[in-house]
């Protein structure tokens, strides 16, 4: 009696393969935009946390409480309105970005972050009305200070976060940009620069 063998045949596995490879080159430029688009978003809700974070420490601590961009997190650290790089802290950062987080010594750094963690694509732009801006400072009361530490650019009233490596902002390009008020009240708030709808709680 025959026994017929179980499996696949040569054939069968090279048509498998094609058509998996065929999926695959068909999905990857929609997966390579997601990944860039999901960087945009992880570096668009980090600010809002670090911006939240700044200003429950200021009304926490009921002392002023200064967020800043700077062009990196080393010993040569200065303020920029760009790059994606900031520091929370109680006194002037610059050129100490590269001390741990201490509340009692150098610029009393609560917390930091690196663009490059997750988010090396992500690039910023922070403007108060027109101008380039890079500092926001909370008072004990949680609201903006209008006054901002000499040498610094601000206060900060938005923040558009941008993916040049992906693209142009939607509907022209891929990318879905976002953009971070914060009103002199304080609290920050996370929105899309292309809803229209005013009924759309995304709309800036």
């Amino acid at each position: 009696m025959n026994q017929r063998s179980v499996g696949f045949t040569l054939i069968e596995i090279m048509i498998t393969l094609a058509v998996f490879g065929l999926l695959f080159m068909i999905g990857l430029p929609s997966m390579n935009t997601w990944l860039q688009n999901t960087q945009l978003r992880t570096s668009a809700e980090s600010m809002q946390s670090g911006l939240q974070f700044a200003r429950a420490e200021a009304l926490r601590r009921n002392v002023a409480v200064r967020f800043q961009l700077v062009d990196t997190l080393t010993p040569a650290c200065a303020l920029a309105t760009g790059g994606a790089n900031w520091v929370v802290s109680l006194a002037d950062p610059t050129g100490a970005c590269g001390a741990a987080p201490d509340d009692t010594v150098g610029p009393q750094i609560l917390q930091k972050r690196s663009g490059t963690e997750g988010t090396p694509n992500a690039a910023l732009a922070a403007v108060n009305g027109l101008a380039a801006a890079n500092t926001v400072v909370f008072s004990g009361l949680g609201r903006v200070i209008g006054a901002v530490p000499a040498g610094s650019l601000g206060p900060i009233t938005q923040i558009d976060i941008t993916n040049p490596n992906g693209g142009l902002c939607q509907p022209a390009g891929p990318m879905r940009c976002l953009r971070i008020t914060i009103a002199s009240g304080g609290q920050p708030r996370m929105c899309d620069p292309i809803v229209v709808d005013p009924a759309d709680p995304r709309q800036c």
